[in-house]
């Protein structure tokens, strides 16, 4: 399955995109104020995808730090912070260890994607909350060149299309 998403300043022009699109037999589908939103599309919010796999990685990958900087410690026998005693090293290399668990977490769960932004989903959020208008076509590769070029006479901010390789 192939996607084209175009960006339209406004209502009226999306609508007449719309109905240009439909004339010539090709369904397609608007995002905007009044039309479907992003959720209802599945245009996934990168940032809510990206706290969820950093919580998941975190569930085992904060004990297994603890776990390796623990058994770190008691397996080199370092005397790193006197003032902790025998096993309090080993408590300290544990929690050392579950800290650079969170880190690798955040690294490996998406938080730098997070922290940075990443992916297009993001961008095309932000124009719908700007007010602007999405016209989405789901169609084969035939059919998204054709609405291509009906679309580019409406002089969209932003054309884009993708291709699904999952399917």
């Amino acid at each position: 399955m192939n996607y084209l998403v175009a960006v339209l300043p406004d209502r009226i022009q999306v609508e007449e995109a719309y109905l240009a699109l439909e004339k010539e037999g090709i369904k397609s589908t608007i995002l905007g104020r009044g039309y479907k939103t992003a959720d209802e599309f599945g245009l996934i919010d990168p940032n809510e995808q990206a706290k969820k796999q950093v919580k998941l990685m975190a569930i085992w990958l904060v004990p297994f730090g603890f776990f390796a900087g623990f058994t770190f410690s008691f397996i080199t026998g370092l005397d790193t912070f006197a003032w902790a005693g025998e096993i309090g090293n080993h408590v300290v290399g544990g929690i050392l260890g579950a800290g650079s668990g969170a880190l690798g977490s955040i690294v490996v769960g998406g938080g730098v994607g997070l922290i940075f932004g990443g992916g297009d989903a993001l961008p095309y959020r932000n124009r719908l909350n700007a007010g602007k208008y999405l016209i989405v076509v789901q169609a084969s590769e035939g059919i998204v060149r054709k609405a291509t070029t009906v679309l580019r006479r409406f002089d969209p901010e932003n054309i884009q299309g993708y291709s699904d390789m999952s399917a």
